[in-house]
């Protein structure tokens, strides 16, 4: 008796990263939605300033928005899993930690 072959996974869709498409860095979400889209807008806040400049909106269904949602949680699992967790302030709201205007560092004790 033979065992019947395991079927293939299903795998995504090839993804095409267009030529001269750039990586950006951000470090603000915010997030938006209407009875039928999520607007995801992507910025990034330097330091000491108020403006933060968006590199990217996304427009989603809620349907597709839940997805990223499991994907990410699911991605995070595994990030920590293998390097260890990510601790998040438990005292103030994140965005006051991540946002808060830029502090100098403290002065070296002097000898």
């Amino acid at each position: 008796m033979t065992t019947p072959p395991t079927p293939p996974k299903p795998t995504g869709p090839v993804l095409d990263l267009p030529e001269g498409t750039e990586p950006q860095y951000v470090n603000l979400a915010r997030i938006a939605h209407s009875p039928s889209d999520i607007v995801i807008d992507f910025a990034h806040l330097l330091p000491g300033e108020t403006r933060a400049k968006i590199r990217s909106r996304v427009v989603m269904t809620p349907l597709s928005a839940k997805l990223l949602l499991r994907a990410l949680t699911e991605n995070i699992s595994r990030y920590e899993a293998a390097f260890g967790e990510i601790n998040v302030p438990v005292n103030s709201s994140l965005a006051d930690n991540l946002f808060r205007p830029f502090q100098q560092p403290p002065e070296p004790p002097k000898e």
